[in-house]
């Protein structure tokens, strides 16, 4: 169980703090919830005490883990499909993980795509979502700015173009 004030990830929603753990009636059935208060857009959501883990609700991650996503920022890119669909989908899905090197590798994917050939507006959208659901973790995690953490990727990001 988390406790109040600890810093967490929510998949798909980007990192957060635990304001409270409150009873609340829902559909006639009282459960616990987190109450978290996420970096991205000052929203909060309510995520169930016992649904937690299945949701992918995880401690933000320590430095050795961020070392890993920004190598994964750097690394060269697969070969990706030529269907925006089929990697929209496969982006989604590694989204949904909520893990931080899967979040950065659609990153990475997606940034070389739009240098390279352009993005549909989906996958502008996907972009834009997955730096910011990095950035707040960043930002968590090293207590910096969320502009700062948003310039840190971009400078791992940029050195593909220096290749």
């Amino acid at each position: 169980m988390y406790k109040i004030g600890q810093k967490v990830v929510y998949p798909m929603h980007g990192a957060g703090e635990i304001l409270s753990i409150e009873k609340q009636e829902v559909m006639g059935e009282e459960k616990e919830y987190y109450i978290i208060s996420l970096e991205i857009n000052d929203m909060q959501v309510m995520v169930p005490v016992g649904n937690a883990d299945k949701l992918g609700l995880r401690e933000v991650n320590n430095e050795a883990a961020l070392q890993k996503a920004f190598g994964v920022l750097v690394e060269k890119s697969r070969d990706l499909s030529d269907n925006w669909n089929h990697r929209y989908r496969a982006n989604m899905e590694k989204l949904k993980t909520g893990e931080i090197e899967e979040i950065s590798e659609v990153i990475k994917d997606l940034y070389i795509r739009d240098c390279e050939k352009g993005l549909s507006a989906g996958e502008k959208k996907m972009l834009d979502n997955s730096v910011g659901i990095l950035t707040s973790e960043i930002s968590l995690a090293n207590d910096i700015k969320p502009d700062e953490a948003k310039e840190l990727i971009f400078s791992y990001l940029k050195q593909h173009q220096q290749e």
